[in-house]
């Protein structure tokens, strides 16, 4: 069946706010863990040492992408060294790279790749920097940052010397990195590179924190270390990158960076980016346009919780939780703390909504790493996922609550509240550990987003959701041509049937120290058939098609439209 597409190069109009879609009730978001039928065994090791080395608990993060463009996403993950050398002297401390063979079964490619790292890994950020159709890979560390291009061929290049991007600060040297994100700050179709970096470390100068008797000493709290200021790189287009921390603003602000995140918080076209500091005021960084960035978290309601205090931050998203057309801020903390929610009130303010929405209570409890808004039930609204686990590890000081801890899943409700279903999730999701790394995306094309989670010194977790009552959904995989390839920063409206309206944006930042997919994926409940679907592509150019079916994956471009999977044929294709 073919449909006929209206393409517009108009630009797109301020987004108005969307008609809350009403919600079907689900029985329950349910996972399994496959890691065992995936052939995936991969243990991150963090080289716990009775140091209590400050690094230790840090790692680690994981990437869903596509290298070698078959449709299938395949995983990336991080993983250790040994202490104090910093190097990865083993196999064991290997980072990995899984191909997806389809079926929900993955081959470890590292070796052939050329992907194993260097030094003590933290996090990584997938996306394709050069425009060449193949994504590459940004893996931060312990003084140490890889940059990974892909050369197309099932291989990778380590190009960070030559690129520019070794993440050294002219007062600190080379910097510890947590995690990095690609946006393109400047609209010119290029992605440029945010690093986050944490704070000031040296194994010489670790100091001593705990009880003085063995088997007492603790990881110390943040306040011990100095700061560190972030880096922005702008692409040049030519494989290189130039640091424009200091004329863009982003240098000047000196934090413990975790979590990064990328949206037009405020509807002028320009990507903003919100980082959330260790026990520090979080950063919102405001886009001029001009090349500079202020920063309003202060003003915006974002660097502290309603009580005026700073929080643990460690991931983070930015994303449409309500449903108005304004992207909202999540991020985690560890127990005591909640685990903060800012809505945006589309007046450059944010509120704080912990307790209105019901996390404030449901969180207390828990500690969170990485973590991301998603729709798992597909019925239109994001869920909130949560990577638990506390910092603290030793079980002679700290209960199994305390330290290793399940996963948690918020549901969003669609009237503003969630409620916490984790126990609901199957036995698989029970599974406690020292969690950290989270990645989202859909493993096998089935239409519900799966999660791929790091655990230290335990096997990873590849939660396969195999929710029953899933709605109808689509997912776009957008490719850019004035825009950067990958489309990121795009902005979706798709409107229902009904005429009710639903919003996501193109990126890859998502959580902590990891990578999700850069399709967009929209559950649309029991619609089987949207309206229109507006694209907003960096920079202002919009694109609309009409009577789009769903339960399916589109790839996109300005002019052209393609799809697979799902039932039937739909494509149409058109020159500007």
């Amino acid at each position: 069946m073919r449909c006929r597409l209206l393409i517009t190069l108009a630009l797109l109009l301020v987004l108005p706010i969307a008609t809350r879609p009403l919600r079907a009730r689900q029985n329950g978001i349910r996972f399994r863990d496959v890691a065992a039928r995936a052939s995936i065994g991969f243990t991150v090791d963090n080289n716990e040492t009775p140091h209590k080395y400050q690094i230790e608990p840090m790692i680690a993060g994981v990437a869903l992408f596509d290298y070698n463009n078959d449709g299938l996403l395949d995983i990336y993950f991080c993983n250790g060294a040994q202490i104090p050398q910093l190097e990865k002297t083993e196999e064991k401390y290997f980072n990995r790279l899984y191909r997806n063979q389809g079926g929900l079964r993955f081959e470890d490619v590292t070796d052939k790749a050329g992907v194993a790292g260097a030094g003590y890994s933290m996090g990584v950020a997938a996306a394709d920097y050069n425009n060449d159709g193949w994504v590459d890979l940004y893996v931060t560390g312990v003084n140490r940052n890889v940059l990974y291009r892909n050369r197309g061929d099932g291989t990778f290049e380590d190009v960070t010397e030559k690129a520019g991007v070794t993440a050294e600060l002219k007062d600190y040297g080379k910097a510890w990195s947590v995690g990095a994100g690609w946006f393109d700050y400047d609209n010119d179709g290029d992605l440029d590179l945010l690093v986050v970096n944490y704070c000031v470390w040296s194994s010489e100068k670790d100091p001593y924190c705990g009880a003085r008797k063995p088997g007492y000493r603790t990881y110390c709290h943040p306040k011990h270390y100095g700061p560190l200021p972030n880096i922005l790189y702008r692409n040049e287009g030519d494989g290189r990158f130039t640091d424009v921390s200091a004329e863009s603003g982003i240098g000047e602000h000196l934090g413990k960076g975790m979590g990064v995140a990328f949206a037009d918080f405020d509807g002028d076209g320009l990507l903003d980016a919100f980082i959330c500091n260790d026990a520090h005021r979080n950063f919102l960084f405001r886009n001029d346009g001009d090349g500079r960035f202020e920063e309003v978290g202060l003003q915006a309601g974002v660097a502290y919780i309603d009580e005026g205090t700073v929080v643990s931050g460690m991931g983070a998203d930015f994303q449409d939780y309500d449903g108005d057309g304004r992207p909202d801020i999540f991020m985690t903390a560890l127990s005591n703390e909640t685990f903060p929610l800012f809505r945006n009130l589309g007046n450059g303010m944010f509120r704080d909504e912990r307790y209105p929405s019901g996390l404030g209570t449901q969180s207390l409890a828990w500690s969170g790493w990485s973590t991301g808004m998603v729709d798992f039930d597909n019925d239109g609204w994001l869920d909130l996922f949560v990577a638990g686990g506390h910092v603290q590890t030793n079980e002679e000081l700290y209960s199994s609550r305390d330290s290793r801890q399940p996963n948690r899943l918020f549901r969003n409700r669609g009237d503003g509240s969630f409620e916490d279903i984790s126990e609901q999730c199957g036995a698989d999701f029970q599974q406690t550990g020292l969690h950290r790394g989270a990645a989202f995306g859909d493993l096998d094309n089935d239409g519900r987003v799966d999660a791929v989670v790091t655990r230290l010194n335990e096997k990873v977790e590849i939660l396969h959701n195999v929710t029953a009552s899933s709605g109808h959904w689509l997912i776009l995989d957008l490719e850019g041509v004035g825009a950067n390839r990958d489309g990121l920063g795009a902005v979706v409206k798709l409107t229902l049937e009904s005429g009710q309206s639903l919003f996501r944006q193109a990126t890859t930042t998502v959580g902590y120290a990891s990578s999700s997919d850069k399709r967009i994926h929209f559950g649309v409940g029991k619609e089987s058939k949207v309206r229109s679907l507006e694209i907003t592509w960096p920079g202002g150019s919009s694109q609309i098609m009409n009577q789009v079916p769903t339960d399916r994956v589109l790839h996109i471009k300005q002019d052209a439209v393609h799809s697979h999977g799902g039932t039937g044929e739909w494509a149409d294709f058109f020159s500007n």
